[in-house]
Order: C-alpha cells, then sequence, then structure tokens
C-alpha cells in the first residue's frame, strides 16, 4: 500500500500496475520468496475483490497470471564460522546448572542443527545409541516429518553432564 500510494496521480488497479510493483520489489534486492509472498497477496485481494464485483473478473485474471519471481538456489544465509560456535559453545559458565543446561542446548543445536522449536521438544530418552552411534530416534521434524538424528559425541557429553548435574531421569513408561 505506501508504494501504491507513493505513486503520482495513484493508477487504478491493473494486470500492467502489479507487474510494475514486481519490478519494484526486485529492484529493491527482496528475496523470492518475499516477492512472491507479496504478489500472492496482491492476486488473492483481487479475486476476492472480483467475486464481490468490486473489480471485473477479466482484471482479476489478468492480475493472477502475474507471474512470481524465480527462486534460483538457497539462501545459504550467515553461518557462524568454526571459532564464533566454539566461542559461542564456550560462553555458558558450567560451574552453574544453568550453565550445564545452556552448554547443552546450544551443543544441539550446533552440532545436530536442530531448530529451536525441535530442541524445545526434545526429549532424553529420545537419544539412543544405535550401531555404535548416538541418534534421536524418530524426531518429528518442521512439518511432522519423522527422522533420525546424528548426535555427534561431544555432543551427547555436553548432554549427560547436564543430566548428571541436574539428575534428570528418563520419562516413565505410558
Amino acid at each position: 500500500m505506501a508504494w501504491y500510494q507513493d505513486l503520482p496521480g495513484r493508477p487504478p488497479l491493473s494486470k500492467a500496475l502489479v507487474h510494475e510493483y514486481r519490478v519494484a520489489l526486485t529492484e529493491a534486492k527482496l528475496a523470492p520468496s518475499t516477492i512472491n509472498v507479496q504478489l500472492s497477496a496482491i492476486r488473492k485481494l483481487a479475486a476476492e475483490a472480483a467475486d464481490n464485483r468490486l473489480l471485473d473478473a477479466d482484471l482479476a485474471a489478468g492480475i493472477a497470471k502475474v507471474r512470481g519471481v524465480k527462486n534460483e538456489g538457497v539462501r545459504a544465509g550467515n553461518w557462524l564460522t568454526r571459532e564464533q560456535a566454539r566461542e559461542l559453545l564456550l560462553a555458558p559458565d558450567t560451574a552453574t546448572l544453568k550453565g550445564k543446561r545452556d552448554r547443552a542446548i546450544l551443543a544441539v543445536l550446533l552440532g545436530c542443527g536442530l531448530r529451536r522449536s525441535e530442541v524445545v521438544r526434545l526429549e532424553v530418552d529420545q537419544i539412543e545409541q544405535r550401531e555404535n552411534r548416538w541418534v534421536i530416534v524418530d524426531f518429528r521434524g518442521k512439518g511432522g516429518r519423522k527422522r533420525t538424528v546424528p548426535v555427534p559425541a561431544w555432543v551427547k557429553n555436553a548432554i549427560d553432564v547436564w543430566v548428571a548435574a541436574a539428575q534428570v531421569a528418563p520419562a516413565p513408561e505410558t
């Protein structure tokens, strides 16, 4: 809306105007997914306006045909260097129980590549040894997909230190 309000004369909604908006978003160096989300909202608005007879159906169909931006590759994001990861892992004070817990959480995040929401749902008894390797078994990740996640030895050690200090017991069988 802000982009539209800044236009001189505020031209009526049209396929050309939506295409011009797409070009402006691309020139602003926004991520393809961000651009596509915004275009999708405009397409849905046009369809709803047409359903309510506020916009010509042919015009709404034309707006629906404005193509999104192709997503080429995956954005790499900002990765921690090995040294930054090491500094982060060593930041908690392991003389305290909270520090041991924090180091175990950071170790799981860094070593297993879990999301924050996944670490929150992680249970101690999900970590098992299979074929001489530690793994998180039948872990439900993003989208509810079940997967098995390898656990490096140093991550398991950090978890064990916290579990022993906190005297955490596995969940009772139900």
